[in-house]
């Protein structure tokens, strides 16, 4: 089944040419089913290449998701225009009112600042309130799950020797767990950030499971034992050319930047990289969609309110 996405949204031309279903609302609105619902708040400054990427992973699902886009009023973009925005996105105000099966919270390149000083931080954390009593399930990525675990449970990130910058191999510590149903016992991840959390903070938290490490990169997919959040440090989510971008990017602006880890053929940056990382990617996402939002959120979603209150 389809993502159901604004008619002209950018990503839906990409994503249709990968034969992924993308469905206009038009053709939705005479279905006779109710779709996950999925409310995606976007803080990379690559508005469209993150829009992309989430709905190609989530559009390959028999499972039909109705998404809405989320902006944060308190922040002026420099990299997405205003009539985008206005277009494709909506405020925190406009939706307030609404519940949803799910909801996606994306890193952003604000991570060398302390939570406090990000100018969105206190529009971030009443959405993060707003979730506990209004989506059922929140998959947090990397800077946004670092801010989620910060603002829920008190666990503080720490800045690296150095940028933690390539694909590195994870192991699973619980098998049984139904987000990691179907992986392997090894599988990769990119990762591109300046801090990191200590596990031993995470396993001091009785309500909190580390799912996934890895002895490079450290405690990768952590959730709550109830299943309604999800934190993934890493960004399974990304192109194989994405670090490639971040890489030359850098080396352009003059930054001093080491060659991702892990990435590049034979450690040759003018060689294509490999995906490495897709199958576990949408495997990940389809088991959360599977087993925390189509299975378990309640038909109507006015029913939140006795799942929060019980």
């Amino acid at each position: 089944m389809p993502i159901k996405v604004p008619g002209d949204l950018p990503a839906k031309e990409i994503l249709e040419s990968e034969n992924i279903f993308v469905m206009p609302e038009e053709r939705a609105m005479t279905q006779d089913i109710r779709p996950l619902r999925i409310v995606i708040l976007n803080l990379m400054p690559t508005k469209v290449e993150t829009e992309t990427q989430l709905l190609r992973l989530l559009g390959n699902s028999p499972l039909q998701v109705d998404i809405e886009l989320l902006q944060m009023v308190t922040h002026i973009s420099k990299n997405t225009s205003d009539e985008y925005l206005t277009k494709f996105y909506k405020t925190f105000d406009e939706i307030k009112g609404e519940k949803f099966d799910g909801m996606i919270v994306t890193g952003a390149p604000v991570e060398l600042l302390e939570f406090e000083e990000v100018d969105y931080w206190q529009e971030l954390t009443t959405v993060f309130d707003w979730a506990k009593k209004n989506v059922y399930s929140t998959m947090f990525i990397c800077w946004g799950a670092q801010a989620g675990l910060y603002y829920r449970y008190r666990i503080r990130k720490y800045a690296l020797p150095q940028k933690l910058f390539g694909i590195y191999n994870h192991m699973i510590k619980n098998h049984k767990h139904p987000l990691m149903r179907g992986f392997d016992d090894y599988f990769l991840v990119p990762h591109s950030r300046y801090t990191g959390i200590h596990s031993e903070d995470v396993e001091r938290v009785d309500t909190l499971e580390i799912l996934a490490t890895s002895k490079k990169a450290g405690a990768a997919i952590i959730c709550s034992r109830n299943g309604r959040e999800f934190y993934l440090l890493g960004h399974c989510e990304y192109d194989y050319d994405t670090l490639a971008k971040e890489y030359y990017r850098d080396v352009d602006r003059g930054v001093k930047i080491q060659i991702p880890y892990n990435y590049f053929p034979d450690n040759n940056v003018n060689r294509k990289p490999e995906m490495t990382w897709r199958s576990h990617a949408s495997l990940l996402y389809q088991n959360w969609l599977n087993y925390y939002l189509y299975q378990q959120t309640p038909y109507d979603l006015e029913d939140l309110k006795k799942i929060y209150e019980a």
